[in-house]
């Protein structure tokens, strides 16, 4: 077949370890033979991070905007240990973190379906999608050490010089202080984002927080979602028959878990990174997620749900034989671009990026998979392959489909 010409660039966003080498196998197995793949490039391996102080990271949030869907590959935010192991100038945030805010928005998690793999959750028959805030709290926090016998303030300047003062805490011996924010404006595109979503899905949306204890932070999200649902999204979620529920966290996950799915669960920053990886593995690995962040002002970027695959990644690096589960890195690509075909009406690029969905799947519903779902599968013959394999095994299904 001759190669999909693209019309405009997406934003590639490559990362580090394990996802880095998986990344480039995609593009060179399953992309460049049938796409004419155009993208500006952004190298956000921690060396490169580091040696631009971050601006890259910067750089690749702004490429974005421009180009409106992006695709991202995983990224190490380093500890204490990676700084040294990168002799790393410092301890740099979170790309992930960085991109959001500058971006804003809302990311939509939901687990990749196989029939043959079934969730560990009995009840579950439909996937759970987790709607994550993407702005702020722990994410863009200032933290500090205190030496012990201290006093720390919250203090607020208002514009006229009006200063407010609240205690924290005083401290007697060390400890650690933490200073988190956000803004009514990201709050009000995150619940606008849910609701939406849950039209467009025709599911039913939860939101859970901890406002019994977070008086005024967590109570602010709770009223602005019930705000904006009384006086904008009521009678459309009657009309399509669907419903918005608040609870607290703890109440919504003891729900959850005796759910039957189906359902959108809207969470705040940090309460949706760890419930989205609770739902992965549930529904049996963090490696079948998908993950996009959507942004009020119609931004898309496209990524994998989990990590870098360290273990992996040195495994690789002695030379031996890796199996990787490349599914949700191998979505993320699809994701964006069959965002990128819409965008620009062509549907062939769409058409080809459902293709290899479909192809992917096929090859786990034969048999053939990487060892993790190797375990889960119910498939009776199953073909234990390594990294490059599957992949080789995902495009003979696709020239077949094509």
């Amino acid at each position: 077949m001759e190669k999909i010409k693209m019309k405009t660039p997406l934003v590639e966003i490559d990362g580090d370890e394990m996802t880095r080498i998986i990344w480039k196998m995609i593009k060179d197995e399953l992309l460049l033979p049938y796409i004419d793949l155009k993208t500006e490039y952004y190298d956000l391996g921690l060396e490169k991070r580091d040696e631009t102080n971050d601006q890259i990271t910067i750089d690749s949030a702004e490429a974005i905007k421009k180009y409106k869907v992006g695709v991202k590959c995983a990224t190490i935010t380093p500890n204490g240990q990676r700084m040294k192991e990168y002799t790393l100038k410092e301890m740099w945030k979170s790309p992930n973190g960085t991109i959001r805010a500058i971006l804003d928005g809302t990311v939509f998690r939901a687990p990749i379906i196989v029939d043959s793999i079934k969730p560990f959750v009995k009840t579950w028959v439909k996937p759970i999608v987790i709607a994550r805030h993407a702005y702020g709290d722990i994410y863009k926090n200032t933290e500090m050490q205190v030496k012990g016998n201290a006093k720390a303030e919250l203090v607020v300047t208002d514009e006229d010089g009006t200063v407010t003062k609240q205690l924290i805490h005083n401290f007697k011996t060390p400890g650690v202080i933490m200073g988190v924010h956000n803004i009514d404006e990201s709050i009000e595109s995150f619940a606008r984002a849910c609701f939406n979503y849950a039209l467009d899905q025709k599911q039913d949306l939860w939101f859970s927080t901890k406002d019994t204890i977070s008086k005024k932070y967590d109570h602010r999200f709770k009223d602005i979602f019930e705000e904006l649902y009384e006086n904008e999204y009521k009678e459309k979620f009657k009309e399509n028959n669907i419903e918005y529920f608040y609870s607290l966290i703890d109440d919504i996950v003891a729900r959850i878990m005796r759910s039957e799915g189906g359902i959108i669960w809207a969470c705040k920053n940090y309460d949706g990174d760890v419930m989205s990886d609770m739902v992965a593995s549930a529904f049996g690995s963090l490696a079948m997620m998908t993950s996009v962040l959507v942004t009020p002002d119609g931004n898309y970027e496209y990524e994998a749900a989990h990590g870098t695959v360290t273990r992996h990644y040195y495994n690789h690096l002695k030379g031996e034989e890796t199996s990787t589960n490349s599914m949700a890195t191998l979505f993320a690509w699809t994701g964006a671009l069959k965002k990128r075909g819409e965008l620009d009406n062509l549907s062939e690029l769409v058409r080809f990026s459902e293709l290899l969905e479909k192809a992917a799947l096929q090859t786990i519903e034969d048999g053939v998979m990487t060892k993790d779902l190797a375990i889960l599968s119910e498939v009776e013959n199953k073909k234990v392959v390594n990294t490059r394999q599957f992949l080789i095994e995902v495009k003979k299904r696709l020239d077949e489909i094509l």
